[in-house]
């Protein structure tokens, strides 16, 4: 808590910062969710937001930052561990030192701070090495907005170690019942030991009432692949952070996102890509949708150290307004102190293409269909990279409630 008084809360003078304003969190009166009837109650409410008829038999769920039991569904599988971080802590606090809390620790911001401060409770998910894991692990985090009359907050923390030459695909859910004001502050760390493989889906759609922030921190071991695919899709105003370091040679990481957002909504994505050894590949694609008075951040970062030779890394970000009051401001960085390295990067943002909407308009495809049709083809390019097919019919299903145009009979039709 110490770190938190001393930094407080970032305001737009910070760089990190400058495009987003949390003086919204730092003038509300939070007070940490109080286990009881209100909220066992709307837990079953959230409940039904979730994928979790999707990954029946393998997910574990928490409401307002604390493990239900009754709501989750855990099936052993030769070593493969999925626990509440807090029965961790009580019962075997040894296996968390050497990792809670450090791999997130090197750029921690304000918000990581008060996580450590202030968490009860989140995941532990220990993937033994040489275990391949077909079926995803999906970690649900609900809100309930209840339990005391002002709004809430839960401090969920993850910690996901996937051991040598192991593989598995991790799948993290965020979602609140409509209308409910509170927030989240989540950090999530992953360990990603030689040769091992993890594909991490994380699917945010808060109440648009509510807070969101999170930070994803990753260390990648020697010859190691990861991959992220963010979703942001809820939340009145988001934040979510992504952290990567190779800290060996030889690994792979993919960072994909799409960010969808409409109203007064206000989402922020923030990367970091740290090519610290030789002989590293990374690629990122990041794609904002945005309508209504929205606003989008994209700020993507790739560090090229002194002496990681041999880097292939390529950043893209593209966004689509689709109203004139919609506002997006992307920042792409590339930083490269090696020399013989392979690196791009760039950034567009524009609107419908008005031949492709004329071309559709002209085969008798309502112009609300056709406009719709673009905006799915556009959000496509990113969840067609899922490789989990229920979370993507899932997710496409989502965009289409959350987007006006892609909701129209007409386009659906069209399409099939």
């Amino acid at each position: 808590m110490g770190r938190f008084e001393k930094r407080g809360f970032p305001t737009t003078r910070d760089e990190e910062w400058r495009f987003t304003s949390v003086a919204p969190i730092a003038r509300t009166a939070f007070r940490r969710a109080v286990p009881g009837p209100g909220v066992r109650g709307r837990a079953a409410d959230v409940a039904a937001l979730s994928l979790d008829h999707v990954f029946d038999g393998r997910q574990i769920v928490f409401v307002d930052g604390r493990h239900a039991p009754g709501l989750s569904s855990i099936e052993a599988e030769d070593g493969l561990e999925i626990r509440s971080l807090a029965d961790v802590l009580a019962r075997q606090p040894d296996r968390l030192e050497p990792h809670l809390g450090r791999l997130a620790g090197g750029r921690s911001s304000s918000f990581a701070d008060l996580n450590a401060a202030f968490v009860e409770d989140g995941a532990f998910v220990s993937i033994p090495p040489g275990l391949v894991t077909d079926r995803p692990i999906h970690l649900v985090f609900l809100s309930s907005g209840a339990g005391t009359p002002d709004p809430v907050v839960s401090h969920p923390r993850t910690l996901v170690l996937a051991g040598r030459a192991s593989q598995a695909t991790i799948v993290e859910s965020y979602a609140g019942v409509p209308g409910a004001a509170y927030s989240t502050n989540a950090v999530t760390e992953i360990a990603v030991e030689d040769g091992a493989v993890v594909d991490h889906y994380k699917l945010q759609r808060e109440s648009e009432a509510a807070f969101h922030v999170a930070t994803t921190a990753v260390v990648q071991a020697r010859s190691s692949r990861f991959s992220s695919h963010s979703f942001a899709l809820g939340a009145g105003l988001a934040r979510n952070d992504v952290r990567q370091l190779f800290a060996g040679e030889g690994g792979e990481c993919v960072l994909n996102g799409l960010f969808a957002v409409a109203g007064d909504q206000h989402t922020d994505s923030h990367t970091f890509i740290d090519h610290a050894h030789p002989h590293c590949t990374s690629r990122e694609l990041y794609r904002g949708i945005l309508d209504g008075r929205a606003r989008g951040v994209f700020v993507g970062r790739i560090l090229v150290r002194e002496g990681a030779q041999k880097t292939d890394a390529h950043q893209t970000n593209k966004n689509l307004l689709l109203s004139r009051e919609a506002l997006v401001d992307s920042v792409p960085q590339l930083e490269i102190l090696a020399s013989d390295v392979k690196c791009k990067h760039g950034s567009t943002t524009g609107q419908l293409d008005p031949s492709a909407l004329f071309y559709l308009r002209s085969r008798g495809i309502p112009e609300a269909a056709a406009r719709g049709m673009l905006v799915s083809a556009f959000a496509g390019d990113v969840t067609g990279r899922v490789r989990v097919p229920a979370l993507r019919a899932g997710l496409e299903r989502h965009l289409r409630e959350r987007l006006p145009g892609l909701q129209d009979r007409d386009m659906q039709e069209a399409v099939l």
